[in-house]
């Protein structure tokens, strides 16, 4: 995983200013492979039960990170646990690696 545990905070507290205290993160995409070099952020958030107005949750919480991290380009991906699952759902949780504040990551490359 190519995230600095800075950045790993920031994600995971601004999924869960605009997602909720429940919201669970899964970064997924190249960012997860160590040997892959450059390439977005992809996240997937999921949260307990039914996502109301989940696009406008998505864009809130990316204007926190762009804040929060630098710019960056960033994907997130957001969903109710309750709500239909798609095949981008499956394949971030599938690939993915599941964010939380205390993993010992390496730091991202330039």
């Amino acid at each position: 995983m190519r995230l600095h545990p800075n950045d790993i905070t920031a994600i995971i507290g601004a999924a869960r200013e605009v997602l909720g205290d429940k919201a669970a993160v899964w970064l997924f995409g190249s960012q997860v492979d160590d040997k892959k070099r450059g390439g977005d952020i992809d996240l997937y958030v999921e949260v307990p039960g039914h996502l109301d107005d989940g696009f406008h949750k998505e864009l809130t919480m990316n204007g926190k990170l762009q804040n929060r991290i630098g710019e960056k380009k960033i994907d997130i991906v957001a969903r109710g646990s309750l709500d239909a699952m798609k095949s981008i759902h499956r394949a971030a949780l599938l690939t993915g690696e599941k964010l939380t504040p205390t993993k010992q990551v390496g730091i991202s490359s330039p």
